[in-house]
Order: C-alpha cells, then sequence, then structure tokens
C-alpha cells in the first residue's frame, strides 16, 4: 500500500508556497505522494483558490521524492494540447513523479456557470478524445488529429516527458457508473468515489476491482487510488488495521483527505490549519 496526503486547492490551503510547505512536510513524515484538487469555483470549494499546476510546481521544487498531480483534472474543460505543455513541463521539473489525475468533472458552477460544455455524455467523449491527443503529443512526434471535438496538425511537442512509456493516467469515476471503469481500465489507474460507510465501500471496491480487470487488455500494474476517510494519526495501530482492509480489497494507494471540512462515520466536524498539518506530520496509517 502506497501513501499519499489529499490536499484542497482553496479555503486556507489557496497558497501555493503553504501547499509546497506541506508537501515537504509530508516527504519528511514518510508520506509518498502529495495530490491536489484542480476546482476552480463551487461550494464544495469555498473561498479563495490557489491554480493547482502553479502550486504543483512549487511542490516540484521543494520535494525529491513525492509522487504528485492533480486529483483530478477535468480534461474536457482544457486544452489538451495545453495539458500536454503543462505536463511535460512539470514531469521534467520533477524528475519524472508526475501522475496525471483525470475525469469528467462536474457540478453547474465549474462547467454550466462559465460557459463550458454542461451534458456529461459530451464531456465523456470529450475526455476519451482528449486522452487520445494528450497521449498522442507525448510521444513528441508530429501529431494529426480530425475529431469530433479536436482538430489540430502540429509538429513535435518537444521536449518529452522523462516518464516511459508515457505519464501515468489516472481516471476518476462515481461507482456504480459503468463508463468511467471501462475508461479506466484503458490506462493505468483509477480513482473512485463511492457512498456509503466502510464494509458498504469495501465491498464495492472488490466489485469495482473485479470488473476492471475483466476490461484490461495488458498486463502492466494498475493502481487504485482511494481517498474517502482520514485515519487517527495518535493511533497508529487502529489507522494501519483500517488502511489494510482497504489494501485487502484491492486498493493500492491511500489518499489521505486533509480537508478543514472532515468527515467520518455520522459526523462532520472543523478542523483548522496546524491541526491538519499536524496530521500530515503524523505520517502514514501504515504499520
Amino acid at each position: 500500500m502506497h501513501t499519499a496526503v489529499y490536499l484542497p486547492n482553496c479555503g486556507a490551503f489557496a497558497d501555493a508556497r503553504l501547499l509546497a510547505d506541506l508537501a515537504l512536510d509530508a516527504e519528511r513524515a514518510g508520506w509518498e505522494g502529495v495530490f491536489l484538487w484542480d476546482h476552480i469555483a463551487g461550494p464544495w470549494c469555498a473561498g479563495p483558490k490557489v491554480d493547482p499546476w502553479v502550486a504543483l510546481s512549487a511542490i516540484a521544487l521543494r520535494t525529491e521524492r513525492v509522487r504528485l498531480g492533480p486529483m483530478v483534472t477535468p480534461l474536457p474543460r482544457r486544452r489538451p494540447w495545453k495539458v500536454a505543455r503543462e505536463t511535460a513541463s512539470l514531469d521534467r521539473l520533477s524528475n519524472g513523479r508526475l501522475t496525471l489525475g483525470v475525469g469528467i468533472g462536474w457540478g453547474e458552477a465549474e462547467f454550466d456557470d462559465l460557459g463550458d460544455e454542461a451534458d456529461p455524455k459530451v464531456r465523456a467523449a470529450m475526455l476519451d478524445e482528449g486522452l487520445e491527443v494528450l497521449s498522442g503529443l507525448w510521444r513528441g512526434e508530429p501529431l494529426s488529429h480530425q475529431g469530433e471535438h479536436y482538430q489540430l496538425h502540429t509538429e513535435a511537442f518537444l521536449p518529452r516527458p522523462i516518464q516511459e512509456p508515457r505519464i501515468p493516467v489516472w481516471v476518476a469515476g462515481r461507482w456504480p457508473h459503468q463508463g468511467p471503469f471501462r475508461r479506466a481500465a484503458q490506462w493505468d489507474g483509477v480513482f473512485p468515489l463511492f457512498d456509503g460507510e466502510d464494509d458498504e465501500v469495501i465491498g464495492q471496491i472488490r466489485e469495482m476491482v473485479a470488473m476492471i480487470w475483466e476490461q484490461r487488455a495488458a498486463d502492466a500494474p494498475f493502481e487504485v487510488a482511494y481517498s474517502g476517510r482520514f485515519t487517527p494519526g495518535d493511533d497508529p495501530e487502529r489507522s494501519a488495521a483500517l488502511v489494510a482492509r482497504f489494501a485487502a480489497a484491492g486498493v493500492t494507494w491511500w489518499l489521505e483527505r486533509i480537508d478543514p471540512a472532515r468527515f467520518g462515520q455520522g459526523f462532520r466536524e472543523e478542523w483548522p490549519l496546524a491541526a491538519l498539518r499536524e496530521r500530515i506530520r503524523q505520517g502514514p496509517p501504515v504499520g
């Protein structure tokens, strides 16, 4: 089981310097990854916001070991050639530590209200085509593409990303919708969203993992990243036992949700930034 911290890009966290400091705390404490939300509007990420790509660049320069990336960026609201430049640059800046989380996005505030595509079915088609363009540009060869949503004819995008054969792509989706998980099976990992308590979610994870492996054509490693709970940093045995249950169901990356609005089984509480920073410094939930 790999472990990472999962940080908002809004509210008290809307500061690239602070996020870089927290990422350094995480690296020193033994976490293996630092991933950021990618929101530009909406009540679920209230208050001021920082651009996640600027913040990830700051994190790349401040750290040496942790994997990093947006989790997730809604590719249909982005030009794939712009994302190709950004991701290749960030992969090289981080010396090959980027993981790209993608999805179709959701919510009126980030699509309808900003003039972007409102229909999630159209955004799903844009995501598939956008990934095709993105992976083509990462190859560093001239590319011609005439699709329904994107058309381009361009010289090679250089320099290429460091990672081979390409930057890992994790696809997000809400279970039990099947489409996102068929899409994820074609790439390198999945970032699923579930509803329910732990026992129910663990059962859903087992179903999802079985469904994805039925769809997989490749034998290459596949990552299952889950973020839905937080663990008590002052109780390592309890934390390790909780994470072990998810690992047994097929989760390979545990993303500790460092969120001021902390949700547990049947409760919600607001955590100050200092307490959240302390949780990062306590280290990952593994025995």
